[in-house]
């Protein structure tokens, strides 16, 4: 069941067509950033928008915080919000749970391949962004850049092994950021017949938390906003690590996955399936 529902993923041209607009938006800032003159100053902007008029190795990581506050998500929320809702609104949902695999196990599936796609977008935007920074910006080791807001790097120098395995840790906590989104969609999506629905109620809890962390008086509850330590993948490329935000998130996120993924097991085996 878990390579069906991976081929049915990945067969789709609405799941290609969802990554190649993802993937627009950061060619097109790329674009922009080498034919003109609009570059954020130091410390502005994304983080590592700057760096990568000088560098372009970081733009891998520019391209995920460009995508990541807003783009991403709702790319995430899309998919995960369609894995259930989607088979009922179809009104197929009912004849797979007729075969003997069990609701568990077709849950399973599902988280699997929304799993699958986060990943496989994340790589893929990583990737597109380090094609891009060949092509647009020049390439040398990093040089240090002081930066206020917490976003910018250390000001010391990054070896090529370094950058390499500090952008992998990087995607691997966008990815397990995205698995928080994908875990409010996928509980969404048992709760109705509709993706959309699904989908809108994942971006309404996130818009929410981001509008949240934005308010003094929210401040007692900041730092367990779904949204709070998104963009800490900036602090592996600080030297040393700071590991502070970055487990706080991962930490974060593994609650709020396993909530929620708990919530849609215990919703999705027992609710009355008609569709």
């Amino acid at each position: 069941m878990i390579a069906v529902e991976l081929a049915k993923m990945f067969r789709r041209p609405r799941t290609w067509v969802t990554i190649a607009l993802l993937n627009a938006l950061p060619v097109l800032v790329a674009a922009l950033l080498a034919l003109t003159d609009l570059a954020p100053r130091p410390g502005e902007g994304p983080p590592f928008l700057s760096a990568v008029l000088t560098n372009g190795t970081l733009y891998p990581l520019a391209a995920l915080a460009i995508v990541l506050p807003l783009f991403l998500p709702i790319a995430v929320a899309l998919i995960a919000g369609d894995a259930v809702a989607g088979e009922a609104q179809a009104g197929t949902l009912r004849y797979l749970l007729v075969r003997p695999a069990g609701r568990t196990r077709l849950l399973v599936a599902k988280l699997i391949s929304v799993v699958a796609f986060v990943l496989v977008t994340v790589l893929v935007v990583a990737a597109v962004g380090y094609l891009v920074g060949q092509v647009f910006f020049d390439v040398q080791p990093i040089s240090g850049a002081r930066a206020t807001g917490g976003t910018a790097l250390s000001g010391t120098s990054l070896t090529p092994a370094q950058i390499t395995g500090r952008t992998v840790l990087a995607i691997g906590y966008v990815t397990a950021s995205m698995l928080g989104v994908a875990a409010f969609a996928l509980f969404f999506s048992t709760l109705t017949d509709s993706p959309l629905a699904a989908m809108l109620g994942a971006l309404a809890v996130l818009i929410a938390s981001s509008l949240l962390f934005t308010l003094d008086a929210a401040s007692s509850i900041a730092p367990y906003l779904p949204t709070r330590y998104w963009l800490a993948f900036v602090d592996f490329f600080r030297d040393p690590i700071l590991w502070r935000d970055v487990v706080r998130g991962l930490g974060l996120q593994a609650v709020y996955v396993a909530v929620l993924l708990g919530a849609a097991w215990a919703n999705f085996t027992t609710k009355d399936v008609t569709s």
